[in-house]
C-alpha cells in the first residue's frame, strides 16, 4: 500500500527585512528601536539617507531574488523534496508567519537559513529563536535545524575573494600596489561581546579566510565596523571611517572596502560605505572602492544550497 510521498523539509530563509515606501520609514525604525521612535532630528537624517539611494532601499527585491533564486536550485537538486518560505525580522511577512506556513504545510523538519554568514546573539540568534518558538508551539510540532553560522562554507570564502582581486584590479596603477583592503560588517554593542557573543571572532575568521584565498600579505587588510547605532552604549570597534583616515596617515594610496557581513545592497552599504565611507576616503586624499555585493550571483546561490542541503539529514 502507497504511503505517498514524504512531507517535503522546510527551508525558513530569513533577513532583516525593509521598508517598502519613504512613508513607512517612521514606523520601521520605531520598530528596530524596540518600540522608541526617532527624534525628529534622527528621522529627518534617515530621511536624507534614503533620498541620496534613490528613496528606498532594493534589500527588499534583493532578498526576493535570493530567496527565489535558492528555491529554483534546491527544486533542481531535488525535485519536490524542499518548500522555500522568507521571513523578515523587521517586516512582513515576519518569521513567524513563515515557519507557520511551512509548519501547516506539512514540513516534518524546517531548516532555519539566515542571511548573514556570522553568528550573533542579538542578530542571526534573535532570527533563529523567533522561528523556534513559533515552530515549537505550533500543533505539529516540526524539528527545527538551525543554521547558526555559514562563513566557513564551501566556496564562500573563494567567492568573496575573487570580488577582493577583480576590486583591486580597477584601481589606477599607480594606487594599487598601495592599497589597504579592509573587511568590514555591522558593529554589535560591546555588552554582546563581553557576554561571550562569538561575532567579532567569527567576522575575524572569514575576514581571514578570504584573505588568504585572495593571497594578501598580513600587512596589507584590516579588520573595521560600520553603521553602529546611535545610542548611548559603545559599540564594538575600531569604526571605519575612522580606520579610513588612519591608513592614509600611515602612507596608503587606496582603500578597498569588503562588506563582508552583508550579502545584499541596501541602506548600509550604499549609503554608509558608498558615500559616508567613500567621502572619508576622499578627504584623507586616497582612492576608495567597494567590492560588489553578492546579491543573487547563481555563485552565491550555489554557497547557499549547499549549506542548506548539508542540514538535510536526509528523509524523515
Amino acid at each position: 500500500m502507497s504511503t505517498g510521498p514524504p512531507p517535503p523539509v522546510g527551508v525558513l530563509v530569513m533577513a532583516h527585512g525593509t521598508p517598502a515606501r519613504a512613508e513607512d520609514l517612521e514606523s520601521f525604525y520605531t520598530r528596530i528601536r524596540r518600540g522608541s521612535p526617532p527624534s525628529p532630528a534622527q528621522l529627518s537624517d534617515l530621511r536624507a539617507r534614503y533620498r541620496r539611494i534613490g528613496g528606498v532601499s532594493p534589500l527588499a527585491q534583493r532578498t526576493r531574488a535570493q530567496v527565489d533564486g535558492l528555491a529554483a536550485l534546491l527544486e533542481a537538486a531535488a525535485p519536490g523534496r524542499y518548500r522555500v518560505a522568507f521571513g523578515a525580522k523587521h517586516t512582513a511577512p515576519f518569521v513567524e508567519e513563515a515557519a507557520t506556513e511551512l509548519a501547516d504545510a506539512g514540513c516534518a523538519r524546517v531548516i532555519g537559513l539566515v542571511l548573514t554568514p556570522h553568528a550573533s546573539s542579538l542578530g542571526s540568534g534573535e532570527y533563529l529563536a523567533r522561528a523556534a518558538d513559533t515552530l515549537g508551539a505550533h500543533p505539529r510540532h516540526p524539528v527545527f535545524h538551525p543554521i547558526a553560522r555559514w562563513y566557513d562554507a564551501p566556496g564562500f570564502a573563494a567567492l568573496v575573494a575573487s570580488r577582493v582581486t577583480e576590486t583591486l584590479r580597477t584601481l589606477p596603477a599607480e594606487a594599487g600596489g598601495r592599497a589597504a583592503v579592509v573587511f568590514t560588517a555591522h558593529s554589535l554593542p560591546e555588552r554582546a561581546v563581553a557576554a561571550g557573543d562569538r561575532y567579532v571572532v567569527e567576522m575575524r575568521a572569514s575576514s581571514a579566510l578570504v584573505a588568504t584565498e585572495a593571497g594578501l600579505d598580513p600587512s596589507r587588510w584590516h579588520v573595521a565596523w560600520q553603521s553602529a547605532g546611535r545610542t548611548p552604549e559603545p559599540w564594538i570597534g575600531p569604526a571605519l571611517l575612522e580606520v579610513v583616515c588612519q591608513l592614509a596617515r600611515e602612507g596608503a594610496s587606496a582603500v578597498v572596502v569588503c562588506p563582508i557581513g552583508f550579502v545584499s545592497d541596501h541602506l548600509e552599504v550604499l549609503y554608509d560605505l558608498d558615500v559616508e565611507a567613500r567621502q572619508a576616503a576622499g578627504d584623507a586624499g586616497i582612492a576608495f572602492a567597494r567590492t560588489a555585493s553578492l546579491n543573487d550571483d547563481p555563485a552565491f546561490l550555489a554557497v547557499l544550497a549547499g549549506v542548506v542541503r548539508s542540514v538535510d539529514l536526509g528523509p524523515v
